[in-house]
């Protein structure tokens, strides 16, 4: 059986023995941040909701925004932790399973697709459940893109930079 070692995000060979003390020395502070960060990301979700509310019958733009906004940072954070800097190892735990773990919000958003559902809005139910999956797969995409643009410009100077050096 497979794991990813919550240390760093890798996944290795799970060991199925018995955990032992030294278990919760290694792992507690991993557990901790989760839940600080997912702690975190639902009250700022919760935040969103109250700003963007929804009736019923109307699009979900609240949620709809938390998800879009989730993805894109995580599209940023993933390339920053796995192309730029290593940075510390509970970096990823708390900011992309806890805080963006808890911002993001799937249970929601398959709720408010069932409840569009209902006679006179079924259109907007199909718009939102496609318009979701397609706007966070291209802010995930814009993300990685735009970050490692980002990145690349600051490691590699200018052809006009070199110039003017050279003058």
């Amino acid at each position: 059986m497979t794991e990813v070692r919550p240390s760093d995000g890798v996944a290795v060979e799970a060991d199925t023995t018995d955990p032992g003390p030294g278990w919760f020395r290694e792992h507690g502070i991993v557990l901790l941040v989760v839940a600080l960060g997912g702690g975190i990301g639902a009250e700022a979700r919760y935040g969103v909701a109250r700003l963007l509310p929804t009736r019923p019958g109307e699009f979900p733009w609240g949620t709809f925004a938390t998800n879009v906004a989730g993805c894109f940072a995580i599209g940023v954070l993933m390339v920053l932790i796995t192309e730029a800097w290593t940075g510390h190892r509970l970096v990823r735990p708390f900011l992309g399973v806890g805080f963006l773990g808890g911002f993001t919000t799937f249970s929601t958003y398959a709720v408010e697709t069932r409840n569009l559902l209902a006679p006179g809005t079924v259109y907007v139910a199909f718009g939102y459940l496609a318009g979701t999956l397609i706007a966070a797969m291209l802010a995930v995409l814009a993300a990685v893109t735009l970050t490692r643009k980002v990145l690349l410009r600051k490691q590699i100077p200018s052809k006009d930079f070199d110039e003017e050096e050279q003058v």
